[in-house]
Parts: structure tokens; C-alpha cells; sequence
């Protein structure tokens, strides 16, 4: 089981330069040929992020498409792991929104967490970038 990191959605939505290999990622997610996590933390900053510039027909169609993923699921954060989050990014150096995806993939015991963010390097639980994914899941 993987986390998967609020960039990897964004990179697609926004039409970044490695939007290939998420929309990839996401199809593989989408099929079950993965597993992965998206935590409501990742969910709600992408409503802010898109309700900000005003792409709401985006965000509705992102929001539906997440009940069609046979192999992502929604992970909710208690208080007492956002209270952990802020014990993590102290210790860890991230910021919060870093520190709380990385609480959940400790709660989940996640293989690695699926992100461009070099923050989550040389943690516990290795970062990898969609390419890897793929390519490993495969062989």
C-alpha cells in the first residue's frame, strides 16, 4: 500500500511537465493494479487549491472520479495523529501538511510514499516518484 502525495493529482490537474507518468499511476490506481492511500487532508487542499483558481468544473470532476478507483482509498486523520503530525514535523524538520501525510503513512505501515517532494527523503519510509511505481509494479 502506497501513500499517495497531493502532488501527484495536482501534477495531472495542472498540467505539469510529468503529468504522463501520474495519469499512468492514477489509471494503474484507478483499475486496482495498485493500492494506494489519499488522505482527506490531500483531498480538502486540493479543493482549496482549485476552488482558488476558480476551476470548480475541474474540482467536481476530480471529486467524482475519486469513487471510481478500485485501488485508492480515502484515509481520514484523527486528532490524535494530526497531534503526532505536529510531534513528526518538529522532529523531522517538515512543514505540517508534509508532517501529516507522513503520520498516515506510518499508521498504514505504507511501502513508500508516491511524491515529487524531496521533502520525504532519507525518512523511515522510502519517497518514490510515480515512474518507480510503474515500472516495478510491472515487471
Amino acid at each position: 500500500m502506497y501513500l499517495i502525495d497531493t502532488n501527484i493529482f495536482l501534477e495531472v490537474m495542472l498540467s505539469q511537465e510529468r503529468e504522463e507518468e501520474c495519469k499512468i499511476l492514477l489509471q494503474m490506481l484507478r483499475k486496482g493494479k495498485v493500492k494506494g492511500v489519499v488522505t482527506d487532508f490531500t483531498i480538502h487542499s486540493i479543493i482549496v487549491l482549485l476552488s482558488r483558481f476558480k476551476k470548480l468544473k475541474e474540482l467536481r470532476n476530480f471529486l467524482q472520479s475519486l469513487t471510481a478507483y478500485k485501488g485508492l482509498y480515502i484515509y481520514t486523520t484523527s486528532i490524535a495523529e494530526e497531534i503526532k503530525a505536529t510531534k513528526i514535523a518538529e522532529e523531522k524538520g517538515l512543514d505540517m501538511d508534509d508532517a501529516i501525510q507522513y503520520a498516515v503513512a506510518l499508521s498504514i505501515n505504507a511501502k513508500a510514499i508516491i511524491s515529487f517532494d524531496k521533502d520525504f527523503d532519507n525518512l523511515e519510509i522510502p519517497r518514490k516518484e510515480p515512474k518507480e511505481v510503474i515500472k516495478s509494479d510491472n515487471l
